[in-house]
């Protein structure tokens, strides 16, 4: 049996949370099973995690800025759209969230994710408290009303000591949802 994820470009995002450091377990195991793997990091997710972490992982530059182009010479958010066969963004944050439900495109993940043809998959992870605001869950509706596929938070333990709904749930779920979308975009194509 064929491999979905084998020769298949991934765009993965990875926005400024805690959880950061699961994403790299996720891009580590996308490469394993032969997806090609480019990821964007927005400025807050440098503050947790280096880019020379997914450099490494992926055998790819990271891309971060809107308007230096290290690969695409017409904008880099045109040109990572349009190679990607799906996009991932995790963590995505609730300012990372916002962004994406209301159409913003004032960083490179943003932008790149709004001319975006293919299936996009966001992992929510923040404090307990954050997801259950109704301007979260207003966000949340928004972007599965937009055809955007998402996968948890789930409950447990938090990083500032909580328990509750917000935890970004673990490399093996997102890369389950990662799975599922390509093998449905590949039968309605």
């Amino acid at each position: 049996m064929s491999d979905v994820l084998q020769h298949r470009e991934v765009l993965l995002g990875v926005a400024g949370g805690i959880a950061a450091y699961k994403t790299a377990e996720l891009c580590s195991r996308l490469v394993q099973r032969g997806a090609r793997v480019t990821v964007i990091m927005t400025d807050s997710a440098k503050e947790f995690i280096g880019a020379a972490t997914f450099e490494a992982l992926t055998g790819r530059p990271v891309y971060n800025d809107q308007f230096q182009a290290k690969e695409h010479y017409q904008g880099e958010h045109i040109g990572l759209a349009r190679r990607a066969e799906v996009a991932i963004v995790a963590p995505a944050t609730a300012r990372t969230l916002a962004r994406i439900a209301l159409g913003l495109s004032d960083d490179l993940l943003s932008t790149t994710l709004l001319v975006c043809t293919c299936p996009i998959i966001v992992a929510p992870a923040m404090n307990c408290d954050m997801w259950a605001k109704p301007a979260v869950q207003r966000h949340v509706t928004q972007l599965r009303d937009d055809g955007m596929h998402l996968v948890g938070p789930e409950e447990g333990w938090l990083s500032c000591g909580q328990t509750g709904f917000g935890r970004m749930s673990e490399p093996g779920e997102i890369l389950k949802k990662i799975e599922l979308v390509l093998a449905d975009s590949a039968e309605m194509s």
